[in-house]
């Protein structure tokens, strides 16, 4: 991974005449990947057009977050950017082509924006999140921002007023964090 403590987790898929069984979260597995905080939330997302973008959404400290992000149908394009400001990879980001079939969990470290594209409808996606949502503590960065050169492997058919509405990144934030 470009990006230092971004994972990207293989799972094991069991399968006999009845079917398959994969872990989706392992503590004791995960610890080698850099989880180290047990989960405090999970959440279930469902995305309904192909095309439809969220995030780039991330939680400041004293709140801010691991998530492990699993798809459970469909496909999705998944981006972390890094946000850490004296990162040599600051405001870099990278993606990963989660599906259903390839049974892949992005896992995000803290310091970390997230969002992502749905490449096919009636996505849904499981996270797992190391600490729990705090109002106060949410940020977020346009991702939409030319600062940012995300590359969207399809055009953006959905995005939220909110989501659009996030600055853009200036100069100012260059070495000081966002």
């Amino acid at each position: 991974m470009p990006l230092a403590g971004l994972k990207l987790v293989e799972r094991q898929r069991l399968g006999d005449n009845r079917g398959s069984l994969s872990r989706l979260f392992c503590r004791d597995e995960l610890v080698a990947a850099g989880w180290v905080k047990p989960v405090a939330q999970i959440n279930h997302a469902v995305t309904a057009m192909r095309g439809t973008v969220r995030g780039m959404h991330f939680q400041r400290p004293p709140h801010d977050e691991m998530k492990l992000v699993s798809c459970l149908r469909g496909e999705v394009w998944d981006v972390a950017v890094d946000v850490r400001a004296h990162s040599p990879t600051f405001l870099h980001w990278h993606a990963e082509h989660l599906s259903a079939e390839n049974g892949r969990a992005l896992l995000i470290p803290e310091g970390f924006a997230h969002g992502l594209q749905s490449l096919t409808d009636d996505v849904e996606l499981l996270y797992c999140h190391s600490e729990a949502y705090d109002t106060s503590s949410e940020r977020g960065l346009n991702p939409q921002d030319e600062r940012l050169a995300i590359t969207w492997p399809l055009p953006i058919t959905e995005l939220s007023a909110r989501d659009a509405a996030y600055r853009l990144i200036t100069i100012e934030f260059e070495g000081v964090g966002l």
